[in-house]
């Protein structure tokens, strides 16, 4: 087993219960912009729905990838 996993895992952890104390706190209006930025593709016609979150998934991306990084600097 990896030496730093253990301190990889928890601060993975304490990431994630911040961020789900941030979401119940904000009671969902916290992050209502999500879905709708602009460059996510929305198309609605009668019979037919389409909807491609490009913005928000490259948002999302961008995010982890920060949060890897930070882990992995911080962890040794």
């Amino acid at each position: 087993m990896p030496p730093h996993l253990g301190k990889t895992l928890f601060l993975l952890g304490l990431g994630l219960m911040v961020l789900g104390a941030l979401l119940w706190l904000g009671g969902g209006n916290l992050l209502g912009w999500f879905g709708r930025l602009p460059g996510d593709v929305r198309v609605e016609r009668p019979g037919f729905r389409l909807y491609v979150p490009w913005v928000s998934m490259l948002l999302v991306s961008a995010g982890l990838s920060a949060l890897l990084w930070l882990v992995r600097k911080l962890g040794g």
